[in-house]
This record gives C-alpha cells, structure tokens and sequence, in this order.
C-alpha cells in the first residue's frame, strides 16, 4: 500500500507547525558579523581561522564554504583566494 500526501505550506508554516524556533533574527545577525569579518579578507588562509572560531557547523561547514568559493572562482575564472598571493 502506498500513500501519498501533499501539503501545501510556506516554509514559515512549517516551522511554526513543527514547533521549532524563528532564527530569522539570529540568522540575520550572524550573516551581519559574517560579512563585515570577510570584508578585508585577502587569502583563503584568513577565511579558514575566522570560520573555525564562528562557524557553527565546525570543519565540515568550512569544507562546504571551501568547495563553495572554489567553484565559484573557477566558474569566474579568477584565484583572488588563493594561498599564495604571488599567484594573483
């Protein structure tokens, strides 16, 4: 027997259905914090020791960050992260 069933919710319905918190506002402040630390930020090197102090999902979100930022500088063509800054 198989059953199916559709609800149709917004994401905030669910939440509030479920019982779990708004982080709305939390998750608000944290990206603030994040965006202002990153805003100097010139190698990878410096993205890696801020995350390990602040990140929430410890080394398995900075792997996810990284792979995140790679992608993205491969996709533009650029290495403005790289380690060494002498590659450019």
């Amino acid at each position: 027997m198989k059953m199916t069933i559709e609800i149709d919710c917004s994401p905030d319905e669910a939440r509030r259905f479920m019982g779990l918190p708004d982080v709305e506002r939390v998750n608000g402040v944290y990206l603030d914090a994040m965006s202002k630390a990153m805003q100097n930020v010139s190698s990878f090197d410096q993205i890696e020791s801020y995350a390990k102090q602040v990140a929430p999902m410890g080394q398995f979100g900075l792997n996810v960050f990284k792979s995140f930022i790679e992608g993205a500088q491969q996709a533009a063509g650029t290495s403005s992260l790289s380690k060494d800054p002498k590659q450019g």
